[in-house]
């Protein structure tokens, strides 16, 4: 294409929304002339679908659910009264609680202001408020937030390591139906190393968890300090904007009213019925074009700024999790999926730049780029150029060396990062997500493979006790096959192997 064809193309192509301080340049996805027009028709079928489910419809067959984390920067669009004040009220009581625990009104057990929070939680209870915290925290944090987000006892101790002393730390667990292994188990530990400290665990935690959960029976029962809602129509993946991530947001002291202000600014947009003004339907027909509409590409997310480190490990789970599906909405094995993955640049063009411009061509790539620097001036490390003139040097560069060698990109630009911009670029990548699953014919509010693997490893753990209960009868065995056939399960020698092999670390 020469330089007159691609500027054409770019200012044809350009999606600029100024309400968000976005822009969104697909000028470099090697679609067609009539791609666009040809699934115009699809684009206006999915917008319709996604109409239905913000208006209330059940969008989660597996567990007759609404899906609503939409409403939770609209709540008047719930579709009842009762709910929008659920919605509402969360969001005061959130604000309310940060401010006295900051202001002291709320302190710990020693009469001193907490300083610091634990959030215990896995997958999107946790991966939503640690994108967010990295994103918008700072020295001037008015709490230090830690989490444990997995069930990996050297990894609980390093974090605990990392608090110091526990007198001041507030825990807030978060667990929709707390009967969440991993969350379960963070909160066991942390409740003795609580213990161990001579403090009482129920006079610093908070739980974030559904009504009548078994999580909000311990919570009333042992007295904890308070207890915010999960609702069984936020998927965890999506429940950044919920008290999942508002909560230690707003203990961390980001701006939790602008954070939702600029989600629902992209909602607003996304809602758009005019396709090229709609940056999350572009998205999606991108994701189309660069995926063949079937995952036979991978997304490789660059952002050009440190403070969007972990926004590729949030996409994963929302991406991934909503895409990969077996069955389509007919029924049909299709094995759907959407790989992502991604660091940061330029860090990247030291690491795996080199496949992406020279390998094996199987990746589309999304850039990232925040026209603000810093909030001050910046020096010069050479006459008249700063750190951040090479970076934005190092990301053109790449962009088109990427584009020089066929491989496809578009190019997200956002004016800063503050709370406003990462609550639309979360809004904007939800939609997306949705979109796109309504132009593949697939579900992307439900996630079986994800309960299949939790049933499963409750299956490892009952064969794991009995292999126990065994060696305690016959100490000394050590023959996985022989083992497994006196419990019966000959046919799961391997993973008895397996067990034998682990027990001997103890």
């Amino acid at each position: 294409m020469n330089t007159t064809a691609l500027w054409t193309r770019f200012q044809d192509t350009l999606c600029h929304c100024p309400e968000i301080g976005l822009w969104l340049d697909i000028s470099r996805m090697n679609f067609g002339d009539d791609f666009l027009s040809a699934l115009e028709p699809a684009v206006q079928k999915a917008l319709h679908s996604m109409e239905q489910l913000e208006a209330g419809a059940i969008a989660n067959p597996d567990e007759n659910r609404m899906v609503g984390h939409y409403w939770l920067r609209a709540p008047e669009l719930a579709p009842s009264p009762a709910l929008r004040t659920e919605i509402e009220e969360t969001v005061r009581s959130v604000s309310a609680f940060a401010a006295e625990i900051h202001a002291g009104k709320l302190p710990a057990p020693n009469g001193q202001p907490f300083t610091k929070f634990l959030v215990i939680g896995i997958g999107g209870s946790a991966l939503g408020p640690q994108f967010v915290a990295d994103a918008l925290g700072g020295v001037a944090d008015a709490m230090t937030p830690f989490f444990l987000d997995n069930t990996d006892p050297d990894g609980m101790d390093r974090v605990f390591n990392q608090i110091g002393s526990l007198s001041d730390c507030l825990v807030i667990v978060i667990s929709k139906s707390g009967s969440t292994k991993e969350t379960r188990n963070g909160m066991l530990e942390a409740k003795a190393a609580w213990q161990r400290a001579g403090l009482d665990f129920s006079k610093y935690a908070v739980a974030v968890t559904g009504a009548g959960s078994e999580l909000d029976k311990l919570a009333v029962a042992e007295g904890w300090i308070a207890r915010f809602p999960m609702w069984d129509w936020v998927g965890g993946r999506t429940s950044v904007t919920s008290a999942v991530g508002l909560l230690p947001a707003a203990l961390q002291g980001i701006d939790i009213t602008a954070l939702l202000a600029g989600a629902g600014h992209a909602d607003r947009l996304t809602r758009n019925e005019e396709t090229q003004r709609n940056p999350a339907a572009l998205m999606a027909l991108m994701w189309l074009q660069g995926s063949s509409g079937c995952g036979k590409r991978d997304m490789v997310m660059l952002p050009y700024k440190d403070r969007l480190l972990l926004f590729s490990r949030y996409l994963q789970q929302l991406i991934m999790e909503s895409i990969g599906k077996d069955r389509d909405l007919d029924g049909n094995k299709v094995q759907q999926g959407l790989t992502v993955y991604g660091n940061k640049g330029s860090t990247d063009q030291h690491a795996y730049v080199q496949q992406l411009r020279d390998g094996v061509h199987n990746f589309f790539v999304t850039f990232i780029e925040v026209l603000q620097d810093r909030s001050g001036n910046s020096m010069e490390v050479e006459p008249g150029v700063t750190s951040g003139d090479f970076l934005f040097g190092f990301l053109y560069g790449t962009r088109q060396a990427l584009a020089d060698s066929g491989r496809e990109s578009m190019t997200i630009t956002v004016e800063r990062i503050d709370a406003a911009t990462i609550g639309a670029l979360i809004a904007l990548f939800e939609r997306t997500v949705g979109l796109y699953a309504y132009l593949v014919n697939i579900n992307a509010y439900h996630q079986p493979g994800v309960e299949a693997g939790k049933k499963a490893a409750g299956t490892v753990i009952e064969l794991q006790k009995k292999v126990r209960g065994y060696l305690a009868e016959h100490p000394g065995s050590s023959d996985a096959a022989a083992v497994a056939t006196a419990l019966g399960v000959p046919e799961q020698a391997e993973l008895v192997f397996a067990i034998l092999r682990r027990l001997k670390t103890e």
